[in-house]
């Protein structure tokens, strides 16, 4: 590889632990920089991706929420310059239909981002010197460096904590887009939140930010729904306890529901919890071939609307300085959310998300 540097990775291999790695990453081309990561969070879709459930060829560098400090310039990059520090968020040809119109995360070249690839098939990462999967969201953070795509890349000013923003790329900004785009939410609206994760308590704090009257948190751990009701929550359900649905229809139902879980029961019960002419929004990631069996008449006669979006209908460069805009304010307080990790802990903070011990692991790579 033409102007190749020796870099450190973490290698995903289906049904195994992260692994890092020694790997060769090339140089950026037309379109791209070459970024030192300081820090990059873990979402699930990244284990979804290293479990084989979405398609993407392994072994595979991961990570799609990449914080870094840009080293290297592609050929024709003037947006940026070398030392800015940037956050990397989803894959978008930038060029498409939808890209134009402001729907990025429905870009017609969508394997950007899932097939971990550039557009024209090739990767700049290598492993024992054969090519592996190393554009996964057009940036592939698990690593100490790496090429990524300035589509949807958004300068950070240097005071802001590389650890804390990194989740504004991908989870928090799926939760808090989902409940204002996606579900253009307001005061007048009541909003029930599936699953308590890094998405869904984004999605509350949207809702708190956005005055929603009735907030609902549903999860099926207390220390979640706790922190729930300290982000903005009016209610919380406990469904290993309580029979949401019966709950739900106690309040009146509600006009917007979000689902991060994935779950087809769970959003079954989303779907039934909807006053006439509510709208239920689906972010989680489902099993391939999972189906929701939807009453037809339930669906056309109260007018109800049930859709998935992907990254909340965000224009990342739109929404994510949005998002800072509130942090600032202290109307997004990410140090609850986030706990930090060094790199060589990776599969250590896999293991505590999974538990729910912590909320949103961020690894740690390098310092400033």
């Amino acid at each position: 590889m033409t102007g190749a540097l020796p870099i450190t990775a973490a290698i995903a291999r289906r049904g195994e632990p992260f692994r890092l790695e020694a790997c060769v990453l090339g140089a950026p081309g037309p379109g791209e920089v070459r970024v030192r990561i300081l820090a990059c969070g873990i979402c699930h879709t990244d284990l979804a991706a290293r479990d084989h459930d979405l398609g993407t060829p392994l072994p595979a560098v991961l990570g799609h929420e990449g914080v870094g400090i840009i080293e290297v310039l592609g050929p024709d990059v003037s947006e940026f310059a070398i030392g800015d520090t940037v956050l990397m968020s989803f894959g978008s040809c930038g060029q498409c239909s939808k890209c134009r119109n402001g729907a990025p995360g429905y870009c017609k070249s969508a394997g950007l981002s899932f097939r971990g690839t550039r557009a024209d098939g090739s990767s700049p990462v290598a492993l024992n010197g054969q090519t592996i999967t190393g554009h996964f969201f057009a940036q592939s953070s698990f690593a100490t460096h790496a090429v990524a795509s300035v589509n949807n890349m958004v300068r950070l000013a240097p005071d802001l904590p590389p650890a804390l923003m990194a989740p504004l790329a991908c989870g928090v900004q799926t939760g808090m887009a989902s409940v204002l785009i996606a579900l253009a939410a307001g005061r007048e609206d009541s909003i029930a939140i599936f699953g308590c994760g890094t998405v869904g308590l984004a999605a509350v704090m949207a809702a708190r930010i956005v005055g929603c009257h009735t907030i609902v948190a549903i999860d099926i751990q207390d220390s979640r729904l706790e922190l729930a009701r300290e982000l903005g929550a009016t209610q919380v359900i406990n469904s290993s306890r309580e029979a949401t649905g019966k709950v739900l229809r106690s309040l009146g139902g509600v006009t917007r529901a979000f689902d991060c879980t994935g779950v087809p029961e769970v959003i079954q019960t989303a779907f039934n919890a909807l006053q006439s002419q509510g709208v239920l929004v689906c972010a989680g990631v489902s099993k391939p071939g999972s189906q929701v069996s939807i009453d037809l008449g339930t669906l056309m006669y109260g007018g109800r609307v049930i859709r998935g979006t992907i990254e909340g209908d965000a224009v990342p460069r739109e929404f994510i300085p949005r998002m800072i805009g509130w942090y600032r304010a202290g109307l997004l307080p990410l140090e609850k959310l986030v706990t930090p990790y060094a790199f060589n802990d990776i599969n250590q903070a896999v293991s505590d998300m999974l538990a729910a011990r912590i909320v949103k692991p961020v690894l740690i790579m390098s310092e400033h």
